[in-house]
């Protein structure tokens, strides 16, 4: 099942606001991202993935990698 774009795109807005704070302490990990909120911080893409969907199911959340310049890919934001 693909991600819901309107929690891609909540989730998305909501990180865009916290990136400068978390760059501090999880520069290059992804965060897992539900409801809007960061749920955790994974060292990959996949892991956090796994995280999502045994969490929230595929399709409930989002991932968003922790960089200077993100991008908004949808689920994942990496290429």
């Amino acid at each position: 099942m693909a991600p819901n774009q309107e929690i891609v795109d909540e989730n998305y807005a909501a990180f865009k606001k916290m990136l400068p704070e978390i760059m501090l302490q999880h520069a290059g990990r992804f965060a897992l991202m539900h409801n809007a909120g960061i749920v955790d911080f994974f060292d990959t893409a996949r892991d956090a993935v796994i995280a999502g969907d045994h969490l929230y199911g595929n399709g409930k959340f989002s991932v968003q990698e922790v960089t200077l310049a993100p991008l908004n890919f949808g689920r994942y934001s990496y290429a």
